[in-house]
């Protein structure tokens, strides 16, 4: 019987125990702490036993168990290493999250502020458009103004050339009917011309 008992040992050993994962490939985290095994929790789980069965399977289970050790603290080792990356996953994951947020966040305020440049710019736009509208109003009743006035400046010069005109005539014609006076009365004129 005390042989039957070992070899259950051994046939239930590798049943118990799952095949060992392979190990996961390399990640290119730079930040990966190295992996602390954790204390083995076989040792606690078992329930305690009666003390000569324990001493059997101590003496028939020696060789085993120095496998089941190894095996257990790389399936540790393993498990260990598979929460670690699953842990560094994670944290990758919130950040790429956070930076996605953060970009979106930035992006929405540049395009707010970009639409709020574009507003402004086409309200100064539009002022001074209004006010060159304005500019080229007053300038066009300025320019308009400025011909009214060098009109009325050509009417009173062209007035004034006139009565210049009419008043030479008047002398011309007073002149020679002066001049036709003196002729007739054969007199010379009492003012002689202030040449002489």
């Amino acid at each position: 019987m005390a042989e039957e008992e070992p070899k259950k040992l051994d046939t239930l050993n590798p049943s118990e125990q799952p095949p060992p994962l392979l190990p996961p490939e390399p990640t290119e985290v730079a930040d990966e702490k190295p992996l602390i095994p954790l204390p083995p929790t076989e040792e606690l789980e078992k329930p305690a036993e009666s003390t000569e069965s324990a001493a059997i399977q101590t003496e028939a289970a020696e060789p085993t168990e120095e496998k089941s050790t190894e095996s257990s603290v790389n399936r540790e080792a393993v498990l260990a290493r598979v929460e670690t990356e699953k842990r560094i996953s994670l944290i990758k994951a919130w950040e790429d999250s956070e930076k996605t947020k953060a970009e979106n966040k930035a992006y929405k305020k540049l395009s707010s502020i970009d639409a709020w440049e574009n507003s402004k710019k086409a309200a100064l736009e539009a002022e001074l458009k209004r006010i060159e509208e304005k500019i080229e109003k007053q300038r066009a009743e300025y320019v308009e103004k400025m011909k009214n006035k060098a009109a009325l400046i050509h009417k009173e010069a062209e007035e004034k050339k006139a009565i210049v005109e009419a008043k030479r005539g008047e002398q011309i014609l007073k002149a020679e009917e002066m001049a036709a006076k003196y002729r007739a009365a054969g007199t010379t004129p009492k003012k002689i011309l202030g040449c002489f």
